[in-house]
Parts: C-alpha cells; sequence; structure tokens
C-alpha cells in the first residue's frame, strides 16, 4: 500500500482525491502558502546580497528589525533612497514619513533617528554611474519583493481562515508545536482519509522520519530515508523543533536521543517520527494529544535531573 502511495503522491503538487472537498481546499491553500514563503525568502536573499555589493548601510539599518527586508518599513526606506549616496541626504522628516507610509505607529521619532545615523556613517562606496545603475537592478527586484510579501500574506490569511473548519483541526492544534500555518502543511500532505496508511508505520515511511535498514552479508547499517514526501518532511523539522518549547516531554526525548549519541538533525527526526506516531493514533481513535500519555513520567523526570 505504502508503495502505491510513494508512486502516486511522493512529489505531488495535487491532493488526492479521496480527501473531502474542504480538506483538498486546504491542501492547495497550504501548499501555495508554503511556496509563496520559500519565494519571499529567496527574493529576500537576492536582494541582501545586491544590498551587500553596493549599499551594506541598509543592511545594517535593518539587522534589528525581524524579517528584515521583508518588513514594510525596509521597502519603503529603500523606495525612498535606493542609493547610499541618496540615503545620506534623507531628513529627520523624510524618514519618519517613510515610516509612518508602512504604517509603523511607535517609537517612529527614534527609529528614524536611528537610521538617519547609520545612512550618514562612513562607508565604502561604489561609482556613482555603478551606484546609480544597482540602484534601478534593487528597485526591479524590490518590486518583486513585495508583490511576495504581499501573495506571502493573502495567503496565509486563507489558511487562517478556511484551516480551523476541518473536523482534524482542533487535534492537529492539540500538539505541541504545531500553530495554525504548520498544522494546515501536516494535513495537506497526509491528507483526511484516515484510511490511506493502514498503519503508523507507513506514515513515518511516507513522511521520512523512521529510518532504513540495510544489510548485505555480514555488514548492516541505518540510515536515513531519501524517499519520501519532501514537504512533509520539511514541516517535520519545523514541527520537532517548535516542539522543544512547547512540550517538556518533547525536549526530554530529544535531549536523551543527544546524550545517545545522535547529531540535531537525527534527534530531531527522531522525535517528529514519535511525534508523528502519536498524530496517526489521535487521528485514528478522534482524540485529542495527551501529554502524559505520549511522554510518561519518566521521560518528563530528565529535564528536572
Amino acid at each position: 500500500m505504502l508503495a502505491n502511495i510513494l508512486r502516486t503522491d511522493m512529489h505531488a503538487h495535487r491532493p488526492l482525491p479521496q480527501d473531502s472537498d474542504l480538506g483538498r481546499s486546504i491542501a492547495v491553500l497550504a501548499r501555495a502558502q508554503q511556496d509563496s514563503l520559500w519565494n519571499r525568502q529567496q527574493l529576500a536573499n537576492q536582494l541582501r546580497s545586491l544590498l551587500r555589493e553596493y549599499y551594506p548601510a541598509a543592511l545594517d539599518a535593518f539587522a534589528t528589525w525581524t524579517n528584515g527586508l521583508c518588513r514594510p518599513e525596509a521597502r519603503e526606506l529603500l523606495k525612498a533612497a535606493p542609493t547610499p549616496v541618496r540615503a545620506a541626504r534623507l531628513t529627520r522628516t523624510q524618514l519618519q514619513a517613510a515610516l509612518k507610509r508602512a504604517g509603523r505607529k511607535r517609537g517612529i521619532e527614534v527609529e528614524a533617528d536611528r537610521v538617519r545615523d547609520v545612512f550618514r556613517a562612513e562607508w565604502a562606496h561604489q561609482p556613482p554611474l555603478v551606484e546609480e545603475a544597482l540602484g534601478k537592478q534593487m528597485l526591479a527586484l524590490l518590486i518583486q519583493l513585495g508583490a511576495a510579501c504581499t501573495a506571502a500574506d493573502q495567503l496565509t490569511e486563507a489558511v487562517e481562515e478556511a484551516f480551523p473548519q476541518h473536523p482534524d483541526a482542533e487535534i492537529l492544534l492539540s500538539f505541541p508545536g504545531l500553530g495554525i500555518q504548520l498544522a494546515a502543511r501536516i494535513l495537506a500532505e497526509i491528507g483526511d482519509d484516515h484510511t490511506r496508511f493502514s498503519d503508523a508505520r507507513g506514515l513515518k515511511a511516507y513522511a521520512g522520519a523512521s529510518p532504513v535498514t540495510r544489510a548485505s552479508g555480514k555488514k548492516s547499517s541505518i540510515t536515513r530515508r531519501w524517499v519520501k514526501n519532501d514537504r512533509l518532511n520539511h514541516a517535520g523539522y519545523l514541527w520537532a523543533f517548535s516542539s522543544l518549547r512547547a512540550s517538556a516531554g518533547a525536549n526530554a526525548h530529544y535531549r536523551r536521543r543527544r546524550e545517545h549519541g545522535d547529531w540535531h538533525a537525527a534527534a530531531q527526526r527522531n522525535l517528529f517520527n514519535r511525534m508523528i506516531g502519536q498524530l496517526y493514533h489521535c487521528l485514528q481513535k478522534q482524540e485529542h494529544f495527551d501529554e502524559q500519555s505520549a511522554f510518561p513520567t519518566p521521560s518528563l523526570t530528565v529535564v528536572a535531573a
């Protein structure tokens, strides 16, 4: 059964037809939202690389902001000053106006003064003609980044509206480390047909969480699984990482694996393997996650020790 699933849906971008209409619609939105975030990050990386070449003052000015170049304030300031020479000429009033256009409500005066000091500091410059050309290239890239940010925000809102309506939403959200966006990605890849996987082992293999044992003669090796659903595996990595703070039992399990010699990635993969097995059980039984059942008391005592 697993082999058939792997052949038909391992790298598919379409939800399987046996899912409910609501499940299929959530799958479309969740995958589109994930793609939009990847596209936004790719464009932000390109913009960062370009600014590093001729406009390091901008990177220094936006370094303290969460999401950096993807923030509306950063994009608005780059529109107002596409080159470091023009940035150094911006007045305090112009900077405050740019921050207000971006929607900032608090600390405008303080941020404007800080950015102004950064822009007017001593920096290495490209020749004037080269700097102007790079500024035009940056503005073209900035338009693409702005569109990507808008698309990501709109798709995020669509997922937040659609996912809570699904019957399995409460079960998924009861697991530590799963918010609406990440839970929607998990649901998009495993589907809402509870008969798709005959047991938890099939789901674990599909997600790439369970290891593969290869034996030849007297030699055997245990390695990670390469044939898997890449989207589900990526979501599982984020899930395991987020659960370390949200669940004392998950944190204890991770640290126990590290103490036994696992590298960070291997320990997180092992944690994901355990969590997705529990998810399979909860979906089959229509039960919410229970910390004590998932990670019995002996596991929790490791944290206290």
